[in-house]
């Protein structure tokens, strides 16, 4: 699978911000790192910081719910083509010109190869990097050696 030309919706300004923290997470998880990730995005959700993420696992889409609840800009980078009609849930984000959907692929289905394009250009699209668990052995583990981010925090190793 090949990269297609950026579709976007919402506010494009947010790609220009030089400091954007990428947020990913290996499906699997422990209770108390969850926690640790709701603490994360409850703190952050009221800055400035422009979080980047596909927001598709479940725990990254709670973080997505948290930081909706907040004045943080957010980049979703969807692994898939664009939607036709945006969520309900996004529409306060989107009207305040603090959201931008973003997908480099033109697949109609996410898949694990279009996840990893989108994973991979979440990654060339940030500064920085916070980890909610990494799988040692995983895709995300593999994927995130390859890139040199000034700053890296990972919440949980398992």
């Amino acid at each position: 699978m090949t990269t297609a030309a950026l579709q976007t919706i919402g506010n494009t300004v947010l790609l220009e911000r030089p400091n954007k923290v990428a947020f990913l997470s290996s499906r699997k998880i422990t209770a108390s790192v969850v926690l640790k990730c709701y603490d994360w995005a409850t703190e952050i959700r009221d800055t400035d910081q422009c979080i980047i993420s596909g927001f598709q696992s479940p725990l990254e889409k709670d973080v997505l719910k948290f930081l909706l609840r907040g004045k943080a800009p957010i980049i979703l980078v969807l692994a898939r083509k664009l939607w036709e009609t945006v969520p309900n849930e996004l529409h306060d984000a989107m009207d305040a010109k603090r959201l931008l959907i973003v997908s480099p692929v033109s697949c109609n289905r996410a898949s694990i190869a279009s996840a990893a394009i989108r994973n991979r250009w979440i990654l060339a699209n940030s500064s920085s990097l916070v980890i909610g668990s990494l799988e040692t052995n995983g895709h995300l583990a593999k994927l995130v050696s390859t890139f040199p981010l000034e700053q890296i925090t990972c919440l949980d190793m398992l």
